[in-house]
């Protein structure tokens, strides 16, 4: 038995469909410890990630976005009063499962790392984790800590990997499920998979796709730590490449490449 915990934070959109498909695939859910969730973003002011989300989307992307989170914000505060047959948070998924949600402000504080120490963790599984994982954070469960990320890794380390593989003209986008050390996107990978980017297929699209078949591969991947089947293969930092959240002109130079957000 492998006593889980993840950390992610509350995203509706995207994040929200890795556990949608995770905790109704997953056969052993007496193993998960519960569900970390961090600040959006990590501790970036609210005005500073709306600036960010604006100058990403544009004037008009940014409304329907806009309207898109108060939809789901509004549902998931009435999914509390009867039954929806939609999910519409990752708090509304665990609690459909009867997954226990925890909150943390900063989960490097040493408050929070002896609180999940009494948890007895096995292994963390970082989601969309919007912190670093400091020494401490990784010294807490028994087998490490892991984390899904949305490229063939070392290529594409760093934030949107989906936006700069299409960005850059490739023909698939990959998974990697990799140990988590010191370092950015580094630790030893463990399970990497590659999904053609379909014809046509938006950014939005695309990142949907691939966190329903990112958890199948969550699945797999512990499977196989499970089993003692995992054979790690070196994530070459001297073939890595990095990049950050895109600037504006490049969003531009992406949309002029015939590409489009959502």
């Amino acid at each position: 038995m492998l006593k889980l915990l993840f950390i992610t934070q509350e995203d509706p959109f995207y994040v929200r469909l890795f556990f949608e498909e995770f905790l109704a695939h997953y056969p052993r859910l007496d193993e998960i410890a519960g569900v970390v969730i961090a600040p959006t973003m990590g501790n970036k002011g609210l005005s500073k990630l709306v600036c960010q989300m604006y100058e990403f989307y544009g004037p008009i992307d940014f409304v329907r976005m806009g309207l898109r989170y108060v939809y789901y914000k509004l549902m998931s505060r009435l999914a509390g009063v009867w039954r929806t047959r939609r999910f519409y948070s990752i708090r509304h998924v665990c609690e459909h499962y009867h997954i226990p949600v925890l909150e943390a402000q900063n989960i490097n504080d040493a408050a929070f790392l002896r609180s999940i120490d009494t948890l007895g963790i096995d292994l963390i599984i970082s989601v969309a984790a919007p912190q670093i994982f400091r020494e401490a954070l990784l010294a807490v469960p028994k087998q490490g800590c892991i984390n899904i990320h949305n490229a063939k890794l070392p290529k594409y380390r760093g934030m949107l990997p989906n936006f700069w593989q299409m960005y850059y003209g490739e023909k698939a986008v990959g998974t990697t499920i990799h140990r988590i050390n010191a370092k950015l996107d580094d630790g030893d990978i463990l399970l990497q998979r590659e999904s053609p980017i379909e014809p046509g297929e938006t950014l939005e699209a695309l990142i949907r796709r691939t966190k329903r078949l990112g958890a199948r591969f969550m699945i797999e991947a512990l499977q196989n730590i499970r089993e003692g089947r995992v054979e790690p293969l070196p994530n070459n930092a001297a073939e890595a490449t990095y990049f950050s959240f895109p600037t504006k002109a490049q969003v531009r130079e992406f949309k002029a490449k015939g590409y489009r957000l959502i």
